[in-house]
This record gives C-alpha cells, structure tokens and sequence, in this order.
C-alpha cells in the first residue's frame, strides 16, 4: 500500500498504516543492529550498539502491545526508507577500509535510522492524541524518549571521540 492510496481514507487508517511501517522498520533494525556491533571497532559504539539493540526489542514489543491497544492486527508493512538507510550503510561500511572512519560511518547510519525513527514516533503520538487515543501516545511516548537519548548519546560520542580519531 502506497502512502497516498485510496486504502488511506482517515486518520485512523493512517495511524495504522504508520504503526505497520515503524513495526517492520523496527524488526529490520533487530536484524541490523548486531551487524553495526560487529563492524564498530570502538568499544564504546560497539556496546552502544547491543544495548539499543535490547531497547528495539522492548520497542518491537511496544509496538505490539499498541496495536492490541487499538484493537488491531499486529502486521507489518514493508518501509522502503528503513530499507534504504540499512542498504546506504552496508554499502557504506564495504566501502571504508579505516577502521577509525568506519565508526564515524556507522554513527552516521544509526542516526540516519534513529532520526527516521523519531519522526515517526512523533507523528504517530500526535495522531494518537488526535484520536483519543492516550494511552497509546503514552506508550510511544516512551520510545521516542528511548529513540532521542540514543541519538543523543551517538552524537555525544562522534563529538568527544570518533570524529577526532577519523578525522587524524
């Protein structure tokens, strides 16, 4: 289903289908995540790496427990942009033969899929609002919480460290 289909008819049609799109983006990060881990030489990003990946765990299960809040089937829908973010960071990553630009790299890719993430958790919590429905912007809520302090925490660690080390 397209964005703009006619399967899109309301709001609530539209947080659904958003839910489905952050719920495969989510699983596919599950898959994601262990290869950055493997590919970080820092130690530092490495085990940031493992500890968001438990995060998006919690976040898959999250995303599940909305559904069944909302009365829906627990689906997902494939996400082109996830896809392609995880995609450019693959192909990124065989391409950086310095271990010290490789970090800086895979920084950059989490943040591409972190700010992705958080757009959408944004949005879907204002429809959740819109729709009456609180308690699954709570729930949300608490990811995009997740979602920002890990954003935080990558550019904190770019900033202090692995910028640095790549760029001498």
């Amino acid at each position: 289903m397209g964005l703009f289909t006619k399967d899109i008819k309301t709001m609530n049609d539209l947080f659904v289908h958003q839910l489905q799109d952050i719920y495969y983006a989510e699983q596919q990060l599950t898959k994601a995540l262990p290869k950055m881990a493997s590919k970080a030489t820092d130690p530092q990003l490495k085990q940031g790496f493992l500890t968001h990946l438990e995060e998006t765990r919690q976040h898959v299960s999250r995303l599940e427990e909305v559904f069944k809040m909302h009365g829906v089937a627990v689906k997902a829908v494939d996400c082109p942009a996830i896809d392609g973010i995880i995609e450019e960071a693959d192909d990124t990553a065989g391409e950086v033969a310095d271990k010290a630009v490789l970090d800086a790299a895979l920084i950059n890719a989490a943040q591409a899929a972190e700010h992705y993430e958080i757009a959408r958790y944004g949005s879907l919590i204002a429809w959740a609002k819109q729709l009456g429905r609180n308690d699954c912007a709570s729930v949300l809520a608490k990811t995009l919480e997740e979602e920002k302090a890990t954003d935080k925490k990558l550019t904190t660690l770019a900033e202090s460290k692995v910028n640095l080390r790549a760029a001498s």
